[in-house]
């Protein structure tokens, strides 16, 4: 069974495509190389191509003719959207659309595509199901929703099959230790209090402490990423063993402060790093966490790692053992 993985470079990709290997699938990568070092493709065949550039997207579609294309690849500081909105919408919707248009062209039907909580804005309920209200309020969370609708349409006119994976806070690495966070300029709460700990960060800075929330920070629901490649395999076996299309909350149904994770990355540390109060990002909704009933049903999830401590202890085990 050949799989090929946009973005299988990246952070989350990387450990879905550790798992599709050992799963025994065959696969393919396909990347520019714009936000990571490369140092997690370790499995499988790469190719570097851009998105942006559909002769070559379906050359690669052509020569190695996966079943499923895993679609990673992305632009994804919510900040940095709001300031460069058009950079964003290009990348992100057009590229996907390239991408689309190639596998159409390939006579490749089934898709697996990474979406965001993003989507929903600040959800007027918490846990936030599937059903609720796409209303994203940056323009990172519009392009996750603007391909949603186009994989809805396409799907009403029979072009794709898809599966759409709502990710909420990803955090964690490979407890094997193989592969984990390689982001050039890492903007994710819990990778910079590690680098805050470790010295390479003057401090941590908490974006805003006057939400409507317990301590005034914002709350997230935090998912281990190899629970969610785990998640992923889920949705690819879902793919391929049914004709419909679906959509999937992926995260643990529970959230933390800015400041409980604080705490607790002081705690699997041992390190009193400085912290900074700031104001508010752009974009950032208060509260976030997931309902999770629907994958747990449909798929069968269980996750393995749903636990803080353990997902910022795996983080800094990654991070130390890669400064050695």
């Amino acid at each position: 069974m050949k799989v090929l993985l946009t973005g299988g470079a990246g952070y989350i990709g990387s450990h879905v495509l550790k798992l599709l290997f050992k799963e025994g699938y065959e696969v393919a990568v396909l990347d520019n190389l714009s936000t990571t070092s490369g140092k997690n493709l370790k499995w499988g065949l790469h190719f570097k191509v851009d998105l942006l550039d559909e002769e070559a997207l379906f050359q690669v579609l052509s020569e190695f003719k996966p079943q499923v294309v895993l679609h990673f690849a992305a632009f994804i500081v919510v900040p940095e959207s709001v300031e460069k909105p058009l950079l964003y919408y290009k990348n992100n919707v057009s590229g996907t659309i390239h991408l689309l248009s190639a596998m159409q062209r390939a006579k490749i039907k089934k898709f697996l595509f990474s979406s965001s909580a993003a989507v929903y804005g600040i959800p007027e309920v918490i846990p936030v199901p599937e059903t609720a209200p796409l209303n994203p309020i940056n323009p990172y969370g519009r392009t996750k929703a603007m391909v949603e609708q186009i994989l809805k349409d396409m799907a009403d006119a029979d072009e794709v099959q898809y599966v759409s994976l709502r990710y909420f806070n990803v955090a964690g690495a490979d407890p094997e230790g193989e592969v984990g966070p390689t982001y050039k300029q890492p903007t994710h709460l819990i990778l910079r209090a590690l680098k805050a700990a470790k010295g390479e960060l003057p401090y941590l800075e908490i974006y805003g402490t006057d939400y409507p929330t317990k301590d005034g920070t914002c709350v997230r629901d935090y998912i281990h990423v190899m629970d969610l490649a785990k998640a992923h395999l889920l949705a690819l076996k879902f793919l391929l063993e049914t004709s419909v299309s679906e959509v999937f909350n992926c995260g643990y149904g529970k959230g933390y402060s800015v400041r409980e994770v604080v705490e607790v990355a002081k705690k699997v540390t041992g390190i009193d790093f400085p912290v900074k109060e700031g104001p508010r990002r752009p974009g950032d909704p208060p509260v976030l966490i997931a309902k999770v009933d629907k994958i747990k049903d449909m798929l069968s999830f269980k996750p393995e790692y749903d636990d803080l401590e353990t997902i910022i202890s795996h983080t800094w085990q990654w991070l130390i053992n890669r400064s050695k």
